[in-house]
């Protein structure tokens, strides 16, 4: 059985379709789901999918795109956010400085918000990052030193440089359809030799539909398709595959297996 670690199940594109797209996610073999939020006018549906569904969970957070909109956010708002039985993760948050929708200060100072609320809790934070490497590094080697918190790079397509860094400092990495592309040559060379104990996989759904369901939105049961791709890069079973990155899901965001 799989996980799909990371979905927006709110979103346009799978919205519309939302119940059966779980159904034909659980006929592929997906057990779980985690619905990412990505704003806080989302957070009361996104945990209100997974108080109406017991296998998806949620999670809380600001998106670095909506930095901007979200300037008079407290670390009191979304520490009590994430008392929610459901809410197992913190995020998705980070830094994107390929569109730079919000102010670079902005997305700093809510990834370090995120961060510093994790840091007390104890919920992996969610990260996205894009072109912003250096940034995000300093940020993560900052944050750790000034105690531990869990944390997992989503959608990982970074250099294998960063990859490295972000291994050594104890962060686990989520690998999407990306993967997949027939141009994902240097995903795909660092993806196969990911330690078995930090790969997850997800969708990333309704966004990045991988091979061969390529111009459609992505659903949740696409994972599988995903992680197939990976265990044969990786010289391995699906099952095998599946079992280990589900343990590490239920291993990093353990609120989910209380």
């Amino acid at each position: 059985m799989l996980v799909d670690s990371h979905c927006h199940l709110e979103y346009e594109g799978l919205v519309e379709d939302q119940s059966e797209a779980l159904d034909r996610a659980r006929g592929a073999g997906v057990e779980a789901f985690l619905n990412i939020s990505t704003k806080r006018a989302e957070w009361d549906q996104v945990v209100g999918t997974a108080q109406a569904k017991p296998d998806v969970f949620a999670s809380v957070g600001i998106h670095p795109h909506n930095a901007d909109d979200h300037l008079d956010l407290t670390r009191a708002e979304l520490l009590e956010a994430t008392r929610d039985p459901n809410v197992i993760g913190i995020g998705e948050t980070g830094l994107d400085y390929y569109y730079d929708h919000s102010d670079r200060e902005a997305q700093q100072r809510l990834f370090r918000l995120h961060i510093d609320v994790a840091r007390e809790v104890q919920l992996p934070v969610i990260i996205h990052t894009r072109d912003a490497e250096a940034d995000t590094l300093a940020i993560l080697e900052d944050e750790l030193g000034k105690g531990a918190f869990p944390a997992l790079i989503h959608c990982f397509t970074a250099s294998a440089e960063f990859g490295e860094r972000v291994l050594d400092l104890g962060l686990s990495v989520s690998i999407s359809g990306i993967v997949t592309f027939k141009n994902a040559k240097d995903l795909q060379t660092f993806a196969k030799d990911i330690p078995q104990d930090r790969l997850l996989v997800e969708t990333d759904s309704p966004f990045l539909a991988p091979v061969p369901h390529r111009g459609r939105p992505c659903e949740p049961g696409f994972v599988r398709d995903t992680a197939q791709f990976l265990a044969d890069l990786r010289g391995e079973s699906l099952e095998s595959l599946a079992g280990y990155t589900t343990r590490n899901f239920y291993a990093l965001f353990s609120k989910a297996a209380a």
